[in-house]
């Protein structure tokens, strides 16, 4: 019984270490999308999710990790583009990743024709995958797992870089998802016309220049509020930038 509890833990860190943005950093995305979305598309995407909001399918790639009819998808989550390399130049993952599955699964709706099972499985997965994009960790240079092994104590309790990125920053400020979006402001029209004029991978190089100050710890590893206080900046431009796209994507397929 006890070696079963311990796999049982070991299942439950594995999945959670692989997660991005926490909960509430989704959700935030996802409703920052819903605020960019065109009347047709929202109509639309309405109708495909059965009247659920973006907000509220934005964890479930997440959820799904453990039913073992998804272990195909666990390597979508995140690619390798090592500093001074270019996507294309990159050795690509068999299982597939995040820039490849955004634009696969991008253009097979954009196709249409697929069942409808298969069209909110592939819109779930696009909303999840275009914020895990835009969240710096998930984007990686080093052979770090994301930032999972760079192991740091966050206000003295045990945590990782990535865990800091995804939700620590985040569930710090003790704020609901929609107090987070309404803390995100409001883009200028030219700035979303600009976000939203670049491509998946231009999203994926745009993330790789946080990386300098992302990986700059103090010697001995332990982050607090000086931390959460130089990115939390850098937190809310990501997500409200992940959530504008994310509705430029929708508004193109379903607009």
């Amino acid at each position: 019984m006890k070696k079963l509890v311990s796999i049982f833990l070991v299942l439950v860190v594995a999945i959670g270490q692989a997660a991005a943005w926490g909960q509430n950093g989704h959700r935030a995305v996802g409703l920052v999308a819903e605020q960019h979305l065109s009347k047709k598309a929202l109509k639309k995407v309405m109708a495909v999710l059965e009247n659920n909001s973006l907000a509220e399918v934005s964890n479930w790639m997440d959820d799904i990790k453990s039913d073992a009819a998804y272990n195909h998808t666990h390597d979508w989550h995140w690619v390798t583009i090592p500093d001074g390399m270019t996507y294309e130049q990159t050795t690509k993952n068999p299982n597939g990743d995040i820039v490849m599955k955004i634009e696969e699964i991008v253009a097979a709706l954009k196709a249409g024709n697929l069942p409808r099972q298969t069209e909110q499985e592939y819109l779930k997965y696009l909303v999840h995958l275009v914020g895990d994009l835009h969240q710096p960790m998930h984007v990686g240079g080093k052979d770090d797992q994301g930032g999972n092994a760079v192991k740091v104590t966050w206000f003295g309790q045990p945590s990782n870089l990535h865990r800091v990125w995804d939700s620590d920053m985040i569930d710090g400020k003790n704020l609901s998802y929609t107090e987070l979006t309404h803390f995100l402001g409001k883009p200028a029209k030219v700035q979303v016309k600009e976000w939203q004029a670049t491509s998946v991978r231009d999203w994926a190089y745009g993330t790789m220049p946080l990386r300098p100050a992302v990986y700059n710890l103090p010697a001995d590893n332990k982050l607090s509020y000086r931390y959460s206080y130089e990115h939390f900046g850098t937190v809310q431009q990501c997500l409200l930038q992940g959530g504008v796209r994310l509705a430029g994507l929708l508004n193109e397929i379903y607009g």
